[in-house]
């Protein structure tokens, strides 16, 4: 262990158990094809994870968890934070019914107060900001009076918590939340010595501007070297850029010690047309190179923080067929929901990265340029498409225009037609509000021009 491993080691007090480096697993349920929390228990000791992270704290897997040797993270949900903040008695509940009842036969270690709150700009979520903070010293009473003192108490975070991150030495956290939410937030990581929980996607930034961040420097592949000028601390990949803005806006704010545990990372193996870089190979090639380095021993830590072990869990076990948004969101696991890998990974990070096979060559590294169109899926089931078509066709949005009778789209009748081009329609008319090409997993991208004689598909240029 490095001078500075040591240091840290003593000033925040863990365990040899609690630094850990064996990767954990995040264990999403947002699938209506997913295992069951049985056949999900044999999958996540035969890719042998360390740790399972649940978005939840439910009782059939506490259960199943119980005489295992992996470490466990368990959520308090976001709609619950407010009713704890503003209540002891409602945090003794949470903590009697989601704790008390599996502790220590399961060897919850991590118990999180929310996920991503921070990243919610409503104004009905602003309140959970400020009562984040409240329901996390609630929760630690709670635990106090039964007489437990081993589970870190955190709040997941997203780098949209940060103002600035490049270079890493100017890291700062947004005004709108410092003096409110992340200074109490970071007064309380200090004292009960638990953890910055970060979510952090090296594949978003690149994404949004893949023309000037190398792929490699992206992948963890060491190629690539940038040099911080504020500090001249040498980096050779992009995550531990980002670890470190974090670290840096910490120290600012007088809390230098509080330690970094990674609670998402992962690169999409699959996404749509528009989305540069998702596919199997980059996937597999980030996720291996992951385990690599936070498996390393000696730790490898970041230019900032050398040698320090830093927990990590991988997003995601499986692919979550009914997560929102673009393409990507359902293509982070490791598994299939079959329980078939979607390609070889050992989290152990024993086996070296030229043991593995090769990989199916990537062919979307580089952004795709031109016009798309938005379809009904193959196989998509026609009881829940009448119910697309009648959302994306809602009255007086001009979205099916062109599908009334006698229209240049009326014809041919028929529920795919229609619904293809109102998908089409609905989605060039609303992507600058959110809009994506989903539509419940009934439509998908195409670049293959839909149209017909007079009926012109509206298209999105990208």
């Amino acid at each position: 262990m490095g001078l500075v491993a040591f240091f840290l080691f003593c000033l925040v007090g863990l365990s040899s158990a609690e630094i850990s480096s064996k990767i954990g697993i995040n264990y999403g349920r947002l699938g209506n094809n997913l295992p069951s929390p049985r056949q999900t228990m044999a999958h996540i000791q035969a890719v042998k994870a360390g740790r399972v992270k649940l978005y939840d704290a439910n009782p059939e897997m506490l259960r199943l968890l119980s005489g295992t040797k992996l470490q466990v993270s368990i959520m308090v949900s976001n709609r619950e934070i407010s009713g704890i903040a503003s209540s002891q008695t409602a945090a003794d509940e949470w903590v009697r019914n989601n704790v008390v009842p599996y502790y220590p036969d399961t060897m919850i270690r991590f118990l999180l107060v929310g996920n991503e709150v921070l990243s919610s700009l409503s104004d009905r979520d602003r309140q959970m900001w400020f009562d984040l903070v409240p329901a996390m010293h609630k929760i630690k009473i709670s635990l106090k009076a039964q007489n437990i003192s081993n589970i870190k108490i955190g709040t997941p975070l997203a780098m949209d918590v940060m103002r600035s991150t490049f270079p890493p030495s100017t890291g700062m956290f947004r005004s709108n939340v410092l003096n409110t939410v992340m200074i109490p937030l970071l007064q309380f990581l200090h004292e009960t010595k638990s953890y910055f929980f970060l979510d952090v996607y090296p594949y978003f930034p690149w994404a949004a501007n893949p023309a000037h961040i190398s792929l490699d420097y992206a992948l963890l592949k060491g190629r690539t070297r940038y040099i911080d000028p504020g500090n001249g601390l040498i980096y050779t990949n992009l995550l531990d850029q980002m670890l470190d803005s974090v670290t840096f806006a910490m120290t600012k704010l007088g809390f230098p010690d509080i330690r970094i545990l990674i609670s998402e990372t992962g690169w999409p193996s699959a996404g749509d047309i528009e989305q540069p870089g998702a596919n199997i190979q980059n996937s597999a090639t980030y996720n291996r190179n992951l385990v690599h380095k936070i498996t390393a021993k000696p730790p490898i830590g970041t230019p900032a923080r050398p040698g320090i072990v830093i927990p990590t869990f991988l997003f995601a076990l499986y692919n979550e067929n009914q997560k929102g948004g673009p393409g990507t969101e359902r293509n982070w696991g490791l598994l299939r929901p079959d329980g078939t890998p979607v390609y070889d990974i050992d989290l152990l990070g024993k086996r070296p990265l030229s043991d593995y096979v090769p990989l199916p060559m990537a062919k979307n590294n580089v952004p795709y340029r031109g016009k798309v169109w938005c379809v009904v899926a193959r196989g998509a089931n026609l009881l829940e498409l009448r119910a697309a078509l009648a959302f994306a066709c809602r009255e007086s949005n001009g979205t099916c225009d062109a599908l009334a009778p006698r229209r240049e789209c009326y014809e041919p009748v028929s529920l795919f037609w229609h619904a293809s081009y109102a998908f089409s329609s609905y989605w060039a008319r609303f992507r600058s509000r959110g809009a994506t090409c989903y539509f419940n997993g009934l439509a998908q991208q195409t670049t293959k021009n839909p149209s017909r004689g007079f009926c012109k598909f509206p298209s999105v240029a990208v």
